[in-house]
């Protein structure tokens, strides 16, 4: 009887402790990084057949130069217009930070940062012409910045002064090394984390693999379950890009499927490309013969395996959002509407 008794608390303990980790709801959203370009009609529709009302659109960046000091660039301004094919799309405001720019301030320079950071979003989510008329509602604002262990203490004072002055929620994002070491790294001080799960490893470290998403290199960081001090999301990769490199110097990125890639150019070793002829890109880029190419894309399956892992290892609250990088015309080019459906719902089996 006793026996029985144990072996009910026990399960019954395991039970209630999956129940807790499990995500009860999950909420589909999508990045929008795009610079200097609005919304389209492609994109509003892509939203509205995946059932997606959550959109992270990339206001502006933050740099620092002598000149300016602290200035904004790659400015996305959205219009009434292109809101009015999105209905019940929530945009979140996010704002990419450099991380250089905190050898450069003190507090009293963050103060200023954080006081036009906030004003900024705050004039972009009003018409052009007339302040009294709101483009789009904001409840939540999300800073995108891969602070290090010397800029993280600048960087949260920071983030402080943002919440305080917006009185807005307030998200970071959450590469996977401050993820693993938050003793190291550190705790942002704000209302929820995205987990950003691809752009583990840079492209010429380990050049046989693929950079934007290595699941080997994923289950080092994720290796141990573990719950971290704040909610989390999780963002995934459904972009392509391609490397040129030109005498062993990475000269720009290419808007090229491996496919495209294959059309002018052959292939030496797993990812790599050599330009066979010399080749004119959108009349704009100029490959000459030689000049190497490392082409990386994600498949469903790679996906999958990711979801598995981070289902494994992260503790979810009853709450999360799923993000996919990016929103653009390529990414369904890539993907069809029911994989990208599917990476949603594999979080709440």
């Amino acid at each position: 009887m006793r026996k029985i008794i144990l072996v009910s608390f026990v399960l019954s303990l395991f039970l209630s402790c999956k129940d807790k980790d499990q995500v009860v709801k999950v909420s589909p959203a999508f990045y929008f990084w795009k610079s200097n370009s609005g919304l389209g009609e492609a994109e509003s529709t892509y939203l509205k057949n995946l059932n997606v009302h959550k959109l992270y659109v990339k206001m502006f960046e933050v740099d620092y130069n002598d000149v300016q000091g602290n200035f904004p660039y790659e400015k996305n301004k959205l219009n009434s217009y292109e809101l009015q094919k999105m209905d019940s799309v929530k945009i979140v405001p996010t704002i990419f930070i450099r991380n250089g720019i905190f050898q450069f301030n003190d507090e009293k320079k963050l103060d200023k940062l954080a006081d036009n950071i906030v004003f900024l979003i705050d004039k972009y989510h009003k018409d052009s012409y007339d302040e009294k008329e709101i483009i789009f509602d904001y409840d939540e604002i999300q800073i995108d910045c891969d602070w290090t262990k010397s800029t993280k203490d600048k960087y949260f004072y920071l983030l402080k002064k943002i919440k305080a002055l917006s009185g807005k929620k307030l998200s970071c994002t959450l590469r996977l090394y401050p993820y693993k070491y938050p003793d190291i790294m550190g705790v942002p001080p704000v209302d929820r984390a995205m987990l950003m799960c691809y752009n583990l490893i840079k492209p010429l470290s380990e050049s046989g693999k693929n950079s934007i998403l290595d699941i080997e290199e994923l289950k080092k960081y994720l290796d141990q379950k573990t719950k971290y001090q704040l909610p989390l999301d999780v963002a995934l990769p459904v972009f392509y890009w391609s490397q040129l490199y030109q005498n062993n110097q990475f000269v720009s990125l290419l808007p090229l499927t491996t496919k495209q890639v294959q059309s002018f150019a052959k292939e030496v070793k797993p990812l790599w490309y050599e330009v066979q002829n010399d080749t004119t890109i959108n009349y704009e880029t100029y490959l000459k013969a030689g000049d190497q190419i490392k082409s990386e894309e994600i498949k469903i399956g790679q996906l999958q395996e990711a979801i598995a892992v981070i289902k494994e290892k992260v503790v979810f609250d009853g709450e999360t959002t799923i993000s996919l990088f990016d929103l653009k015309d390529g990414t369904f080019k890539q993907f069809s509407n029911e994989e990208i459906s599917s990476i949603y719902s594999a979080f709440s089996k």
